[in-house]
Formats: structure tokens, C-alpha cells, sequence
């Protein structure tokens, strides 16, 4: 397994490599939100015989060139700079897995070039519709997306991330978001360091987490603004729904999910609607208003639609990081789907 740093049409991307392509084809890997390549070595290690791997740090993450982020193009700047990278390397159609953020880079690699992608393992994926601020059928709770984009950040995350806290004194620590969001409980936590390492190695900023905001007259009070990640995936920018509209025809599906999933879930614990019938961000205007954001539903609403094979796995007791938490049972599930995509 190795790092490099490849100068693509677009910029200049680190990522991490690992076996030859010999018949199986190559799998791109991609991180999620507040992560890195780095996430993925294990499963570099586990691919099967004869299958290359490659995970690159996207944008702004990692050691990967720190250009910013427009977010009014939504994922497009991530899924541009990944098409990039496969021309650059002269790698042809390949496989896509993505996790959270790049499970949504995966997905509109898959619509702009569809030639590009023989095969879709989405691993907790962003919804459709985007992060925050949404009903079932995608709808926005307010004309100006409030409730979704870079000002739903906790700041206290974001000023830990900055000063790079290292302890657990605080709810909000990274290290303590790890152990109550990524993971079901601190007990299931693994490579909780390499983990907090990628956390740190996220750029911090308006161009990059979480992004500016806008102010709105809409509860919460902030609206998305134009630049960062948070705004790239906000409701007002991140449409994935054309994934289900023709253009994509047969490029095999693997759906993975877990049944304890405190970050993409349909009672996400970071989903302003779901805090605030909790109690935990004063002013929620109700369930009429602002109700909870269905993004397990609304995923599976979108594949309900699409053309082509779809398998979904849930996983059981666990959580957003199911890759780390149950290494062999996911590489089992990415061989199998890798080999039945051919």
C-alpha cells in the first residue's frame, strides 16, 4: 500500500493505493464528510486478488490540495476533481464506493459519466436531496433551504477542530463525536485515531467546513450560503434525483446501511429538524413545520426508481462508520458485489 500525489487537470490529489488491476478492475474509494483516504486503508488491505484500489483525498481533506469549494455546483467540485483523477490515471470505467459525502460524489460521478462506472457500493449516503431541511419528497421547509448549509454546524465542533482538542472534556470534542456519532456506543469504536487524525486534517474555513451562511427569518435562523462542504450538500445545491431518470441504465447497486446509523438516519442526531423536536435547539416550530429529515426513506425512494440492479445491506448494532466497525462483513459484501457487477 502506498501514497502519492497526483497533478490532475484539476489539482493536485493524495491518495492511497493498493493492489493491480489483473482482471478485477479498479474500485474508488470515497470518504465522507470530516475524513480522508486514510479511512479506507484497512479495506485497501481486504480487496479481492486481482481488483486495484484507490482512495483519494477529496478537496480540502487530507493531504489533497486545499482549492475551495463552490457549493452552488453542489458535489460537483468532489465528483469533477474524481473524474480527474481517473483520466489522469488512464484507469478507464472503474467501481465507485463512497461513504456519506462520497457516497453522494460517487452518485454524481455516476450521472455526468455514466461511461466512467461500472458499479455503485453506497455506504451511508447522503440523502438525494441533500443534508438538512427537507420532507419525504424532497420539498425544502423554508424558500431559502434554512435549516440546511454551514450555519448548522455546532460551532463548539468547529473551534475544537481549530484548536485540535484532543480530549473528551467536551460533548462535542472530535473525540467524542466519534464515539456517540460515528460509532453505536465507545465499546465499538475502532481506529478511533487514524479517525481523529483525518478529522484534524480537515480544512477549516468558509471555503471548505462547514462553509459560510446566509441569515434567514426561517427557523433555525441560518440559511445556506454559497461556499463549503455543508453548503455543497445542503438542500439548496445537492440534487441527486437524476440518478433515477434514464441516464444511468444497469450499473449495479449495493445499498449498505446500519441499523444504528446516528448520522444518515431518518432520526439523524445531526439533523436540526429531528434536535429540535428533541428540545435540543430552542424555537423548533413543529412537526408541521420542520419535522425530521427521512434520508433512510428518501434514499430508498430514489432507488426504488432506478434502472438497474439494487441490493441493500443493513447491518446490525451499527453504526455511521460500518466499514471500520465491521471490516470483513463489508468486504465481503464489496467483493461479492465487484464480482456480480463482472
Amino acid at each position: 500500500m502506498t501514497g502519492r500525489v497526483v497533478s490532475t487537470a484539476r489539482l493536485r490529489t493524495h491518495l492511497w493505493n493498493a493492489g493491480s488491476d489483473e482482471g478485477g478492475g479498479t474500485v474508488v474509494l470515497l470518504h465522507g464528510n470530516l475524513s480522508s483516504g486514510a479511512v479506507w486503508r484497512e479495506q485497501l488491505g481486504l480487496l479481492p486478488a486481482g481488483v486495484r484500489g484507490i482512495a483519494p483525498d477529496l478537496r480540502g481533506f487530507g493531504e489533497s490540495e486545499p482549492a475551495p469549494v463552490d457549493a452552488r455546483r453542489g458535489v460537483r467540485d468532489y465528483s469533477d476533481d474524481v473524474v480527474a483523477l481517473i483520466e489522469a490515471l488512464e484507469l478507464g470505467p472503474v467501481h465507485l464506493a463512497g461513504h456519506s459525502l462520497g457516497g453522494g460524489v460517487a452518485m454524481q460521478v455516476a450521472i455526468d459519466r455514466p461511461a466512467l462506472v461500472r458499479s455503485l457500493a453506497l455506504v451511508a449516503p447522503v440523502s438525494p436531496f441533500g443534508f438538512g431541511g427537507t420532507g419525504a419528497d424532497g420539498t425544502p421547509h423554508a424558500p431559502d433551504h434554512a435549516g440546511s448549509g454551514g450555519g448548522c454546524a455546532a460551532p463548539e465542533l468547529v473551534q475544537r477542530l481549530r484548536d485540535g482538542d484532543r480530549g473528551t472534556e467536551h460533548q462535542l470534542s472530535p473525540r467524542n463525536v466519534i464515539r456517540t456519532l460515528f460509532f453505536p456506543s465507545p465499546d465499538a469504536v475502532r481506529d478511533e485515531e487514524e479517525i481523529l487524525a483525518a478529522m484534524f486534517a480537515t480544512r477549516i474555513g468558509d471555503d471548505h467546513y462547514p462553509g459560510d451562511a446566509t441569515p434567514s427569518e426561517h427557523w433555525p435562523g441560518v440559511a445556506p450560503g454559497e461556499r463549503g462542504v455543508l453548503n455543497a450538500v445542503s438542500s439548496r445545491y445537492c440534487d441527486l434525483t437524476a440518478l433515477a431518470d434514464g441516464r444511468v441504465r444497469g450499473v449495479p447497486v449495493l445499498w449498505v446501511r446500519a441499523d444504528r446509523d446516528a448520522v444518515i438516519s431518518d432520526a439523524s442526531l445531526v439533523d436540526l429538524g429531528h434536535l429540535g423536536a428533541l428540545g435540543a435547539v430552542p424555537g423548533w416550530p413543529g412537526e408541521d413545520v420542520c419535522p425530521a429529515q427521512p434520508m433512510v426513506a428518501q434514499t430508498r425512494g430514489l432507488l426504488a426508481r432506478y434502472d438497474g440492479p439494487v441490493r441493500e445491506e443493513v447491518l446490525e448494532d451499527t453504526g455511521h462508520f460500518a466499514f471500520t466497525q465491521r471490516p470483513d462483513r463489508f468486504a465481503a459484501l464489496l467483493a461479492e458485489h465487484l464480482r456480480s457487477a463482472g
